[in-house]
């Protein structure tokens, strides 16, 4: 359902067509040649929808949907109401983000490179590259095959993006080696200085960064994010990790395979985060730490020092979950506490 002014939608798609397409299986009794028109939420879908049910919260509105199919997990298939068919999957949201990819998906290059955009003799460009008004690509920078170059965009020296990637409007890349797959959005800044000088009394001494930024597979960079290139040794980040808008990443760091940062956080350099560590909101990480594989730093947090694997901790600063909830406790019991006692007089009055 969503605006045909912005949004081109594919299909339609039958149940099992979706079903292959989303890791699911059509549920017993369901007509497999159901076809499909569009995807929709549970309290908008109507004839021709699939929507999805992944939170039990809304059992209700599943229960009330007009949908004529969703995707749910098992355990969940007897809430269903009459008539609707069912996908099962025992990872719904996953399942049904695969489905309104196949009704949404993105935009194919168009091959175009606008004449008012402007390309170094010496760059490289793939077959299919659209290039936008306004993009500047210097020297020497290769572009893999099917890439889409946004308006205004500014693709440095020598910096390589691969296949099928996606740069966002007024984004800048330097000093940088991109993998295939990558979706930078508007406004991002990729090896830019890292933030290194020696302080002294008699001036701040900047100390070079010779390093670069790599970018692995499958990464997405969200809008008006900073990835510093690195002092001497690169900043990586890893494959599939997901990084939101407004985060700052400072140079040396590593992120390794599926991490997720989220918007307006900040790790300091030379931090490493282990495959698929997580970084809520506004959390901030000091320098030269280790987090470990599956850690999970809350939101708003300020982590001091290595979060072993597989840990969550909240706080400033941040500590396990369990020490921190149980110093929250403690601190409302105290509070609690002096707000119910009697002010004390002294006969005067």
């Amino acid at each position: 359902m969503a605006d045909p002014r912005f949004f081109d939608r594919a299909g339609p798609f039958t149940l099992a067509d979706l079903a292959a397409r989303s890791d699911a299986t059509v549920a017993p009794g369901a007509d497999p040649s159901l076809i499909l028109t569009d995807v929709a939420p549970l309290d908008q879908a109507g004839e021709g929808h699939l929507s999805f049910l992944d939170n039990r919260k809304y059992i209700d509105a599943f229960q009330a949907s007009r949908a004529a199919a969703c995707v749910v997990h098992p355990a969940l298939a007897d809430k269903a109401p009459a008539g609707m068919a069912l996908l099962l999957s025992t990872k719904p949201y996953r399942s049904y983000a695969l489905c309104a990819q196949a009704f949404y998906p993105l935009p194919a290059s168009t091959g175009l490179i606008s004449p008012a955009a402007h390309v170094d003799p010496t760059a490289v460009l793939g077959e299919n590259v659209e290039v936008a008004a306004g993009v500047v690509i210097e020297a020497g920078a290769e572009i893999g095959p099917r890439t889409r170059i946004a308006a205004n965009a500014v693709i440095g020296r020598h910096v390589r993006i691969g296949a099928d990637s996606i740069i966002g409007a007024c984004a800048s890349l330097s000093h940088c080696l991109v993998g295939d797959r990558v979706v930078i959005y508007p406004g991002a800044r990729i090896g830019q200085d890292g933030f290194g000088f020696a302080m002294d009394v008699t001036g701040h001494v900047r100390v070079p960064q010779m390093g670069r930024v790599i970018i692995e597979d499958d990464v997405e960079v969200g809008a008006n994010s900073t990835i510093d290139r690195g002092a001497g040794p690169d900043t990586i980040i890893g494959r599939g990790t997901m990084i939101d808008n407004l985060v700052q990443i400072g140079h040396n760091v590593t992120l390794g395979a599926g991490c997720v940062i989220v918007a307006q956080s900040g790790i300091s350099g030379s931090t490493k985060f282990d495959h698929h560590a997580v970084l809520a909101a506004q959390a901030g990480v000091a320098g030269h730490l280790s987090i470990g594989a599956g850690a999970r730093i809350a939101a708003q947090s300020g982590v001091m020092r290595d979060v072993p694997p597989m840990t969550e901790v909240f706080g400033t600063p941040a500590q396990p979950k369990r020490q921190y909830f149980r110093q929250v406790a403690m601190m409302a019991r105290l509070a609690k506490g002096k707000s119910g006692r009697g002010d004390e007089h002294d006969g005067n009055e």
